[in-house]
């Protein structure tokens, strides 16, 4: 872990100042769209939590490729504990992942491709049920990011993430595929008039029985599997199909210029190395 943190120093190092302030800090949110009057200043991070069901399939020696699909709930920003649907009812806030990428069995992973698309649900209590895919796709859709190429994780020798693992999604939304009326920069500007980039940070766990809901919903009907679980019989993870378990922090950051973009990414990882080496502390 030392020699992790180390990278890290050494990561932000290389960054530089300028993609120190890549970050976007105290913008503004508003759960139901309703301008940015009444949004909510988040700090930092959107606090998300959820499920995803990833596919292994060995392509040769060591090697894997992977498809991920995952829906996730987002109630609060900068674990704060003010809840969006509290606080602006109707502002049901969920998300859908699906993403493809490649790895190294006791090595590591990186993700291809993909889309987040996260939505604005005006109906309470509606995530983690058979209603739309596990509650997550529902009500209007408010944003939509396409997953870069990068980020990713460890895993061990059958392809899981490492027990408490921490995984990496870089992704950008153009101009325009924000809704307008959610997001803001904080001198009132919507972000939904230009490109903007964004990071998540999660840690992974393997869920060891997920209930019949979640395979049903995520597996059978987001991903298309037609094994166990989706054909009368029960379902069981495996070395090539498993379920994980996924909480951690998504950040808005700008554009970076193309030469730093690169930089951009070793800067983040090596900030979401030490945050986690932290908690750990606390």
């Amino acid at each position: 872990m030392k020699k992790l943190a180390c990278a890290a120093a050494v990561a932000m190092s290389l960054a530089g100042g300028a993609n120190a302030a890549t970050v976007l800090n105290d913008w503004v949110f508003n759960p139901t769209g309703g301008g940015m009057t009444g949004g909510q200043q988040i700090n930092e991070y959107l606090d998300v939590n959820g499920n995803a069901f990833i596919q292994i399939n060995p392509t040769g020696g060591s090697s894997f490729s992977f498809t991920e699909h995952a829906v996730f709930n987002i109630v609060q920003a900068d674990s704060n504990g003010k809840l969006f649907p509290v606080n602006y009812p109707g502002g049901n806030i969920t998300a859908t992942f699906e993403a493809t990428g490649t790895g190294n069995f006791s090595g590591a992973f990186s993700f291809a491709g993909g889309t987040i698309r996260m939505y604005q649900n005006p109906t309470n209590n509606q995530y983690a049920t058979s209603a739309g895919i596990y509650g997550a796709d529902l009500g209007n859709q408010i944003a939509e990011f396409t997953v870069m190429a990068g980020g990713g994780g460890l895993v061990d020798a059958s392809g899981s993430p490492t027990n408490n693992g921490q995984v990496t999604v870089f992704a950008k939304a153009e101009a325009g595929s924000l809704d307008s009326g959610y997001f803001f920069r904080e001198n009132g500007q919507d972000l939904s008039t230009e490109s903007i980039m964004a990071f998540a940070f999660t840690n992974a766990n393997t869920v060891a029985n997920p209930d019949s809901t979640l395979v049903s919903e995520v597996a059978c009907q987001y991903a298309g599997f037609t094994g166990d679980g989706c054909n009368g019989n029960a379902y069981a993870n495996t070395p090539g199909y498993f379920f994980v378990s996924n909480n951690g922090q998504f950040k808005l950051a700008e554009v970076p210029e193309p030469g730093s973009l690169a930089l951009f990414g070793i800067a983040m990882l090596g900030a979401g190395v030490v945050s986690r080496k932290r908690a750990k502390k606390a």
